[in-house]
């Protein structure tokens, strides 16, 4: 996936010189110096020629040589992406067209700290209020490098190299949600009595694949402009209409793993399975590329809940129906989602938060329905309203956890219920303030197999809506979104149908309406202990939890089942199959026909507990906060 990277462009601002104290003040007075001193405030407006991942074109930035205040337009090809900074809040142009205000994880921060080094606010007398120190001098390439680490008021770390000889900035390195980016400025020339690097490589922190090299074109100098300015265009997004120029259409889906499929059509092809995912983005399958006939460009590495990359292209789209919705005119993602085997039915694609920017949804899991509705007509009607912030392109909710704040990523494209990520599960000591975790493979998505130690919670409140006894996973990633510190746990549709939920993307609401009763599965977690997917006429084991019953059993990995029960497996009912795992007591047999290495062999599988049963955990209508539990769940 295209992301947007802090550009430096090292203009000189006037300022006084401070009295040199320390190897700070020393570094920081050579560049200074070695940028030509200070210079004409004002705005900046330069212009580059980009390559990366398969792409070619023009990034065109202007910002405020005194506040850094900025704007950035990337004109890719078929792609066209902004993002900027007006002093208070950061927004971003999708690959859709949507102009959307971003405040959720990094996002603020990041914007920050590109304000800071466009101003070069470091050769303020107070450093721009930043916290700066000095960490010595590397021999990097061949190279000393004076190594200095920052932090701006409202920003987040980042280090800087600055070249002993000459004193001009070198790279810097920076943690942009769970990747770690380096940037690279190279071959400085003189431009407007200031040095300027003329080369600028981006690592995105997925390898040589994801590097992005801009050189430099024009460079002009003008008036200061006010800070609106740099603010996000107010231009409503287009591009999507319901059939009849109806205000809303309903249409059904199915539940599969806790994923909601719908039938789509794509230019006329189809249908499609497609997933809604509220933490996605529109993605197309290599099957509806060529079945379709786009002409998909680019190659990006682009990563998910598991710890592998992945590559993607762009494809200009005329038109995806969804029922009576229609996308029109949209620059898709095309990556394939999911291997058959994992769900059991092919996945072609998916539709999240561009189709969302554009209509508010209504998700009844209870009915296995969807509604879709023009944003100015949209009436949520009972439920709970909980703001949120975006992140991205994920909506970002504040909850708590037996007293501790936590941001909150919702999801409906994960299965799970929650899943707290390995920053907060190490910082907050999640598995000893919640004994008796186990390991369990918990999903499988772009990125491959997820891992994670499960627990039981006492309960869990998403803004003033409390949910007694969910199931947990503890992340121990190293890699992946699970890895990101910028938020502490995702919430996916496993519970989420305890609810209608709605959201209204244009008004950043989420609404959750209770179902009763409950989905019998609520809360639930696997009582096989082992993991299944579709394959060869069967299904084949590709996980065994220690200490479960499959391994009690003598399962092993690579097994293929053949029958469960005297009924041979249906690749479409694998997540019948997980639910029943699920939702069956404690003590059900269950009689499997296992091929291995080619000899048919009989087990019985007697479900057992991995965790706390339910029932057994007693949240007292409580999160640990004074907030009054409203409305409870099973």
């Amino acid at each position: 996936m295209l992301r947007s990277y802090a550009l430096i462009f090292a203009i000189a601002i006037s300022s006084a010189s401070p009295a040199l104290a320390g190897p700070v003040d020393e570094v920081i007075a050579r560049h200074r110096a070695a940028m030509g001193g200070a210079a004409k405030g004002g705005e900046v407006r330069v212009t580059y020629a980009y390559s990366g991942q398969g792409l070619t074109g023009t990034v065109s930035t202007r910002f405020d040589s005194a506040t850094g205040a900025f704007r950035t337009e990337s004109e890719l090809g078929a792609i066209h992406v902004a993002n900027g900074f007006d002093g208070r809040t950061p927004w971003m142009r999708d690959i859709s067209g949507a102009y959307t205000s971003q405040t959720g994880g990094d996002r603020v921060p990041l914007a920050v700290n590109e304000a800071y080094r466009n101003g070069n606010l470091w050769w303020h007398p107070d450093r721009g209020k930043a916290a700066i120190a000095y960490l010595g001098v590397e021999t990097i390439d061949g190279r000393s490098l004076a190594h200095i680490t920052v932090t701006p008021r409202g920003g987040a770390p980042f280090d800087a190299w600055f070249d002993k000889g000459t004193g001009l900035l070198a790279r810097i390195a920076e943690r942009q949600m769970f990747f770690d980016t380096r940037v690279f400025y190279e071959d400085y020339v003189l431009r407007g009595g200031t040095m300027v690097a003329s080369r600028i490589v981006t690592d995105g922190g997925t390898g040589e694949s994801d590097y992005a090299t801009m050189r430099l074109g024009a460079l002009t100098r003008g008036a200061r402009r006010p800070a609106s300015a740099y603010a996000r265009p107010t231009a409503a997004p287009t591009g999507v209409s319901i059939e009849g120029g109806k205000a809303s259409a309903t249409l059904p889906f199915r539940l599969l793993n806790n994923h909601i499929y719908v039938e789509a059509r794509v230019n006329g092809k189809g249908p499609y399975t497609f997933i809604v995912d509220t933490g996605g983005h529109t993605l197309l399958s290599a099957r509806v590329v060529r079945e379709a006939k786009l002409s998909p460009a680019g190659a990006s590495p682009g990563a998910g809940a598991g710890e592998k990359t992945v590559t993607s292209g762009y494809a200009y789209v005329r038109d995806i129906t969804i029922g009576a919705v229609r996308m029109r005119e949209q620059t898709a993602i095309t990556q394939d989602i999911y291997d058959p085997a994992v769900e059991g039915v092919r996945v072609d694609g998916m539709v999240g938060f561009e189709l969302l920017r554009r209509l508010a949804v209504t998700i009844d899991y209870g009915r296995r329905q969807l509604t879709f509705t023009r944003f100015d007509r949209f009436k949520p009607g009972a439920g709970v309203a909980i703001p949120f912030k975006f992140y991205d392109h994920l909506p970002q909710v504040s909850g708590r956890l037996t007293g501790m704040p936590v941001r909150l990523n919702i999801d409906t494209g994960s299965r799970s219920e929650i899943d707290f990520t390995s920053p907060f599960v190490t910082a907050a000591k999640l598995e000893q303030r919640f004994p008796g975790a186990v390991t369990a493979m918990t999903g499988w998505g772009v990125g491959g197999p997820t891992l994670s130690r499960v627990v039981r919670l006492p309960a869990l409140a998403i803004g003033p809506v409390t949910i007694d006894a969910p199931v947990a996973g503890l992340s121990q990633g190293k890699a992946g979104s699970f890895s990101d510190s910028n938020y502490e746990a995702n919430i996916g549709s496993g519970l989420l149908k305890r609810f209608v939920t709605s959201f209204d993307y244009a008004r950043q609401l989420m609404y959750l309406r209770p179902i009763t009763p409950l989905p019998r599965d609520a809360g639930t977690f696997d009582r096989s202990g082992m993991w299944l997917n579709a394959d060869n006429g069967g299904y084949k084991v590709v996980y065994v939890a220690p200490g479960g019953a499959a391994e009690a059993a003598g399962l092993e990995t690579g097994d293929i089942v053949t029958s469960i029960d005297g009924t041979p497996p249906v690749a479409a009912a694998l997540s019948d199959v997980r639910a029943r795992f699920r939702v069956e007591p404690a003590g059900t047999r269950v009689q499997l026909a296992v091929l291995r290495s080619g000899n048919r062999k009989m087990i019985d599988l007697v479900l057992r507990d991995r965790i706390a049963p339910r029932e057994a955990v007693h949240a007292a209508g409580s999160d640990g906060t004074s907030n009054p539990p409203h409305p409870h769940g099973g």
